[in-house]
């Protein structure tokens, strides 16, 4: 008698919230176009860190902290370093957007590069999600 092998197919999306705050991000943006041609106001410098706030509470609820707080039982596994790299991610993303209010201001080479990394990435999900999952 045969043993049939069953392969059981499994498909890795971007999570519902992670698209959310990428919708949230996107209305942020519309936001600041609408004010500033209805209104004449720019609101550019407030933009940014909105962004990063956002997409750094994305990353955040992306990196599951149940998960993380099993690191000491279960050890580092591929997962699990995933889910704190992510986490990572975020909370450089708050600090970022944090030290981007116009109040507070500082410009360092370290917050562009966490920019620059977090709009990669935000693009990449977005194409993903639109043009390529199902």
């Amino acid at each position: 008698m045969k043993e049939q092998v069953v392969i059981k197919e499994s498909r890795v999306t971007a999570s519902d919230k992670f698209v959310m705050v990428l919708a949230i991000v996107s209305i942020i943006g519309f936001a600041g176009i609408v004010s500033y041609t209805l209104f004449d106001f720019s609101l550019d410098r407030y933009l940014e860190p909105l962004w990063m706030i956002a997409i750094g509470i994305g990353f955040i609820m992306e990196g599951q902290l149940k998960t993380l707080s099993r690191i000491r039982e279960q050890g580092l596994n591929p997962t699990n370093f995933t889910h704190l790299i992510t986490l990572i991610i975020g909370v450089m993303a708050i600090i970022a957007g944090v030290f981007s209010i116009p109040g507070i201001r500082l410009e360092a080479t370290g917050f562009l590069a966490v920019k620059g990394i977090l709009a990669l990435v935000a693009i990449v999900v977005i194409i993903v999600q639109t043009w390529l999952v199902k």
